[in-house]
């Protein structure tokens, strides 16, 4: 027997050994504080700087429309020519995930301009999108890091496939770091009947494999803007 085998063995021991419906302990990895909303909500505005990202915060929801506003007016300017779709797809300006905070947010938009992610969407009639919209579950104070639940790959796409990812976002949902958000996330990942992932968006995707020189939005999005919400949505 290898050493492989002995220490795959010690695992599947120690597994069966635990109920199927007990959830593995919160790992201690980095203590918490128990910082306030407003010393998380700074420290997650500077990290987010730091990776290139962009908070914009919102007293309400009502405040967050009219940014969505702008930032759909910027999208118009720098849309150009439109794209065909070379498969099927949204003929709108933007994808988003159909949730409630969203459609609320998007209030008052055309169709035209906003698309809510569908089945039969595929990635290449996804290309032409100008920005996907989606809500953050939480958010990571440490890291500047959204967590985004995505049941379908069509959801998953909306984070990254865009050039721009729109991140709707509630001030109490900042946690100080991963381990102090895992006991609410754990919960929902260990449901069986769970379809899909957390995605972790931190800034904008980025590379330095060439000639170490910094590039944006080669594997994802180019632009990632936050808005963050200090009400209740």
């Amino acid at each position: 027997m290898s050493s492989r085998d002995v220490v795959l063995g010690r695992i599947r021991e120690a597994l069966s050994d635990r109920p199927r419906d007990e959830l593995p302990p919160t790992p201690e990895v980095w203590p918490e504080t128990g910082a306030d909303v407003a010393t998380m909500a700074d420290r997650f505005a500077s990290e987010l700087e730091i990776v290139q990202g962009e908070l914009i915060r919102c007293e309400s929801i009502e405040s967050a429309r009219q940014e969505l506003g702008r930032l759909v007016e910027q999208l118009h300017g720098r849309q150009g020519d439109s794209v065909s779709k070379p498969g099927s797809g949204p003929d709108a300006l933007i994808g988003a995930v159909d949730q409630p905070a969203l459609r609320q947010l998007a209030e008052g938009l055309d169709a035209q301009t906003v698309a809510w992610a569908a089945d039969d969407w595929t990635a290449p009639g996804m290309s032409h999108l100008a920005a996907g919209l989606v809500e953050a579950e939480y958010l990571l104070a440490d890291t500047g890091s959204c967590l985004v639940a995505s049941s379908t790959s069509q959801e998953r796409l909306l984070c990254y496939l865009p050039p721009v990812c729109i991140v709707l976002a509630r001030s109490d949902r900042l946690r100080e770091h991963l381990p102090a958000a895992w006991k609410e996330i754990a919960p929902r990942v260990a449901e069986p009947e769970r379809r899909g992932e957390f995605v972790i968006i931190t800034g904008p995707s980025r590379t330095a494999d060439i000639e170490k020189i910094l590039i944006l939005g080669v594997h994802g999005p180019k632009r990632v803007v936050v808005l963050l919400v200090d009400t209740p949505l």
